[in-house]
C-alpha cells in the first residue's frame, strides 16, 4: 500500500537527474572529501539503491548516495561510516544535450539524514546533476559545472 506522505518526505527519496551518468565508482574506490567535515579520504562501502545482477559489484556515479568509511582525517571521524554524495567523478558521462563531462578527481561530501552537508564549504567544482537532486548542497557550492 502506498504511503500518503508526499514523495519528498519518504525515506530514501531522490529526484531523477537529467543525464545518463556512467557509474564510475565501485565498492573499494577511494574518494577525496571535498568539504570541511574533518574527513580527508573516503572509501566506498555500498551504494544506496543499487540494483545489479548476480555477482556484480555495486557501483555509483555523480549525484548518487553512498556509504563510505573514513580512511584518513581528524581523529573524531576516522574509521566511521558516513553517508556521502558523489559530486565529481573521473569517468566521463554524457548529458542529455550531448555534452560529455569528466572531472580530474573523484570527490564526495558528507551529508546527514536530511541530505544536508555537514561541512560549511565545498572545495572545487560540483556537477550540475548534484544540485538538481539535492538542492541543499547548492547553498554551499562555489562553482557549479
Amino acid at each position: 500500500m502506498q504511503s500518503l506522505r508526499p514523495l519528498q518526505e519518504r525515506k530514501g527519496y531522490m529526484k531523477a537527474i537529467s543525464a545518463n551518468v556512467t557509474k564510475g565508482l565501485q565498492v573499494g574506490t577511494k574518494l577525496r572529501c571535498a568539504d570541511n567535515s574533518g574527513a580527508k579520504v573516503l572509501e566506498v562501502i555500498s551504494v544506496t539503491g543499487f540494483r545489479g545482477r548476480r555477482r556484480s559489484r555495486p557501483s555509483g556515479g555523480v549525484a548518487d548516495l553512498i556509504s563510505c568509511k573514513v580512511k584518513s582525517g581528524n581523529e573524531s571521524v576516522r574509521h566511521e561510516v558516513l553517508k556521502t554524495i558523489v559530486i565529481r567523478q573521473r569517468k566521463e558521462y554524457q548529458r542529455l544535450d550531448g555534452m560529455r563531462i569528466s572531472f580530474e578527481d573523484n570527490a564526495g561530501i558528507v551529508v546527514n539524514e536530511k541530505f544536508e552537508p555537514k561541512g560549511t564549504l565545498v572545495k572545487g567544482p560540483i556537477a550540475k546533476e548534484v544540485i538538481e537532486r539535492f538542492p541543499a548542497i547548492g547553498k554551499v557550492a562555489t562553482i557549479v559545472i
